[in-house]
C-alpha cells in the first residue's frame, strides 16, 4: 500500500472529508458507509480502437470488476447490478478480476449463480486477480467455467464478422506473477484490433510498449475507495498506484481502469462510488 494506515484512520478521513462538505458527524459516517457504496455509476465512453474493421464499430463493452464476494458483498447486491448490466444489452462482458475476498462453501455456487445471470449479445471474458489467488484460484476457476464464462487465463479468443476480427486477450494475475503476455499475445497478428483484461492497472506500461493493444481493461484499485477533494486517493494497492482510476493513454493504448463494485476493509466510499463501464468502440477514424 502507499501509506500505512489504519482503519479507524481510513474511517476518520473519510468522514472528515464528509464534514469538510458541511454534513453533521452521524450523517458523515453513513454516507461513507451505507449510503455512496450503495451508489452505482455507469459511466459512458466511446472509444476509438487501433485497427477496428468497419464490421465492429458500434460493439459495446460492459465491463464490471472487483466483486469481493465473502466479505462486504452480498449475492443480492450483485444480482442487483447484473440486472443493470443487462439492462445496458452489452456485446460483450469483460471482468476484470477479484472475484472474491473470502471464501465460504456456498461462495463457488453464487459466483455461478451471478455470471449465469449476466447476458451478453456474444461473449462474457473474465481474468482473475490478486484476492482470488490469496483465497483459492482453483475454485475460483471452476466455479466461472462451471457458468460457462470464458476465463482468459494468457489466453486469447478471437469474434468474428463477416470476415472480420477483434481480439479479446486476458493475462493472469500480475501480483502473484502468473501473467504471461507473450503467450497471450501468440495468437495476434501484428496490427490487428486487440483489448486486453489485465487486473492490476500498472500493468499499462508493459502492455503499450508491445505496441499491439488498443485498449487494456483493468481494475484492482477500487479508485482508493475514498478520494479527497484536490488530493485524490487516500490509499491505493501495489500495482495500482500509478493509475488508479478513469482513462489513460499511454504511448498509443487506452487504458480504462474501473473503480470495482465492492470494496476491502475497512467498508467505506467517498467520492468514489461504484461503478459499471459502458464502452462503445469506434474506427479511429471516426472519432
Amino acid at each position: 500500500m502507499r501509506d500505512v494506515i489504519s482503519r479507524r484512520r481510513f474511517l476518520k478521513t473519510a468522514v472528515g472529508g464528509v464534514l469538510g462538505l458541511g454534513l453533521p458527524a452521524i450523517g458523515a459516517s453513513a454516507y461513507v458507509t451505507r449510503i455512496e457504496p450503495y451508489m452505482l455509476d455507469v459511466t459512458r465512453l466511446i472509444l476509438p480502437l487501433r485497427g477496428l474493421p468497419p464490421a465492429f464499430a458500434g460493439t459495446t463493452i460492459v465491463q464490471i470488476s472487483d466483486w469481493h464476494l465473502g466479505g462486504w458483498m452480498a449475492v443480492e447486491r450483485m444480482m442487483a447490478i447484473a440486472d443493470v448490466v443487462n439492462t445496458l444489452q452489452p456485446d460483450i462482458i469483460a471482468i476484470t478480476g477479484d472475484f472474491v475476498t473470502r471464501i465460504w462453501a456456498y461462495t463457488p455456487g453464487e459466483i455461478t449463480r451471478i455470471l449465469r445471470s449476466l447476458q451478453a449479445n456474444e461473449r462474457i471474458v473474465a481474468t482473475l486477480g490478486n484476492h482470488d489467488y490469496w483465497t483459492h484460484a482453483p475454485t475460483v476457476r471452476a466455479a466461472i467455467r462451471e457458468a460457462g464464462v470464458t476465463l482468459l487465463d494468457n489466453a486469447t479468443i478471437t469474434l468474428r464478422r463477416d470476415g472480420a476480427a477483434l481480439y479479446l486477450v486476458g493475462v493472469d494475475d500480475i501480483w502473484e506473477e502468473h501473467h504471461d503476455l507473450d503467450r497471450a499475445l501468440a495468437d495476434v497478428p501484428d496490427g490487428a484490433a486487440t483489448v486486453l483484461l489485465a487486473h492490476e492497472p500498472d500493468f499499462a506500461d508493459e502492455a503499450a510498449a508491445t505496441g499491439r493493444i488498443g485498449l487494456q481493461l483493468s481494475g484492482h484499485s477500487h479508485g482508493g475507495q475514498v478520494r479527497l477533494p484536490g488530493k485524490g486517493a487516500l490509499i491505493l494497492p501495489h500495482l495500482g498506484r500509478k493509475y488508479d482510476s478513469g482513462l489513460y493513454r499511454i504511448n498509443g493504448m487506452m487504458l480504462y481502469v474501473n473503480r470495482g463494485l465492492g470494496m476491502v476493509a475497512p467498508y467505506v466510499r467517498f467520492n468514489c462510488p461504484p461503478e459499471v463501464t459502458h464502452i462503445t468502440l469506434s474506427a479511429p477514424e471516426a472519432a
